[in-house]
């Protein structure tokens, strides 16, 4: 990745909605070298997809928890893993160093439906235990830190 790919990176972290003629204003290419060069991240995995980022509360999702898994000894953590990926309410799953192998970050209406989350996933082959916080509020998320140009 040269400084142009990582400006285009850059600008779509910020608004992935802009079009390749405004990208090309902005990084002094013509459209068609924007669209060749954004073609060439996604299909390198640079840029793995391209979301609406909406209010939790506007649809319904007014209750986020974090929430750490501790997994069995004789755990298959691709099976446990995949009864995660099965389960709407998890966003976000990280494979953790330490007591707990998992933290989830989860989603829900209501405290009722965090706890069938929470029954949902203590009942799952390979679980042992969990242990949960709830986010009072939310300060911000997902935001991008800024790329630094390659070192030569």
């Amino acid at each position: 990745m040269d400084t142009i790919d990582l400006s285009l990176v850059e600008l779509l972290r910020g608004n992935a909605r802009l079009s390749y003629a405004e990208l090309a204003r902005q990084v002094g290419l013509s459209a068609p070298a924007v669209h060749e060069r954004v073609g060439k991240l996604e299909s390198g995995g640079v840029i793995r997809a391209y979301r609406a980022e909406v209010e939790p509360e506007a649809i319904g999702l007014g209750v986020a928890a974090l929430i750490g898994i501790v997994e069995n000894s004789d755990a298959d953590t691709d099976d446990v893993l995949e009864a995660f990926r099965q389960i709407p309410e998890i966003e976000s799953c990280y494979f953790m160093a330490g007591v707990e192998s998992f933290l989830l970050k989860a989603r829900v209406g209501t405290i009722a439906e965090l706890e069938q989350l929470i029954v949902r996933l203590n009942r799952t082959p390979g679980v042992a235990s969990t242990r949960t916080s709830i986010a009072l509020s939310t300060k911000w998320e997902n935001r991008p830190q800024p790329l630094e140009p390659p070192t030569p």
